[in-house]
């Protein structure tokens, strides 16, 4: 694989891995937070990218799109926090995940009512269409490139989010002693719905971004969801830092994984039999990678031990 090729797959790696931290992020805050796992998050993702979808087809205006994602995937993350999840907090997690599961059933079957069965489609705007030329020759596709650097925008402002303000000061005290916090006067039921409201709003970012370079289809949270659980627990359970350090980690081993494990393979291979060992190979490499981080760390890179 020539030198340029190796750039260009790690830039499809980091544009994976920030988009799979949006997922990531609101998944891992609300586990750390409110102890609850949630296993309609990708339901909310899915909504996102519709809400994108039927905005941009309506009003011509990316921009439209991303926030009516944020604003329809908040809504929905508030709504179900509202009616569903906050009876949940003191519940197992064999119920958490039966309701969970039982959401993403309504959600799929409501979304299939509303738009139908047929996937839709979030034409990338004019202005970030096409590729750009960087450093050393490399041509790469700008929308790619613009969905590091949102990603890694978000990612900075949440950091923020967290450390400097009131808000963040919560979040990160209802994480180590949430009945403390609680006696001390915050609104705990405000806290957890704001907390969801804010990880679905992450989460259906990231929907309406990837929409505009795949299809936008009823179910297509449910993939991204299992790699999110992948990434928080590589990153450590309730932890923002592991959840970005983890979705990079998971995105440049999945796409540099499928890119050379086969050209590997074909070394002492014929090449019908490289490409699908190696593709087998390849598919593996995630789970392999999350197993050989919680052999050394079992609480995840940056978990609480």
């Amino acid at each position: 694989m020539s030198a340029l090729l190796l750039i260009e797959q790690v830039l499809n790696g980091l544009q994976f891995g920030v988009m799979l931290f949006l997922m990531a992020a609101g998944l891992t805050l609300v586990f750390g937070v409110m102890g609850l796992i949630n296993l309609a998050h990708g339901s909310l993702y899915m909504v996102g990218a519709f809400a994108a979808a039927a905005v941009a087809a309506a009003t011509g205006s990316f921009l439209l799109a991303l926030a009516a994602s944020l604003t329809a995937a908040a809504l929905a993350g508030a709504l179900v926090e509202l009616a569903v999840i906050r009876r949940l907090y003191d519940r197992d997690h064999l119920d958490q995940v039966l309701a969970t599961f039982a959401l993403i059933l309504i959600f799929s079957e409501g979304t299939r009512w509303l738009f139908g069965s047929f996937p839709l489609y979030l034409d990338i705007p004019d202005y970030l269409s096409g590729p750009v030329t960087l450093p050393g020759g490399i041509r790469y596709p700008l929308y790619r490139l613009a969905l590091i650097v949102i990603g890694l925008l978000v990612a900075a402002g949440l950091f923020l989010l967290i450390a400097r303000t009131r808000l963040g000061m919560r979040i990160r005290a209802g994480q180590s002693d949430r009945e403390m916090i609680a006696a001390l006067g915050v609104n705990i039921s405000a806290l957890y719905t704001m907390v969801f409201a804010l990880g679905a709003a992450l989460a259906g970012l990231a929907g309406a971004l990837v929409g505009a370079i795949q299809s936008v289809q009823v179910g297509m949270g449910e993939p991204v969801l299992i790699l999110a659980f992948v990434v928080i627990v590589i990153g450590g359970i309730g932890s923002v830092r592991g959840a970005l350090i983890g979705a990079l980690l998971v995105g440049l081993t999945d796409t540099l994984g499928g890119a050379l494990l086969p050209s590997f393979f074909s070394l002492f291979m014929d090449p019908a039999s490289a490409t699908s060992v190696g593709s087998a190979l390849a598919s593996m490499l995630i789970y392999i990678l999350m197993a050989g981080v919680l052999v050394v760390r079992p609480s995840g890179l940056f978990g609480r031990v």
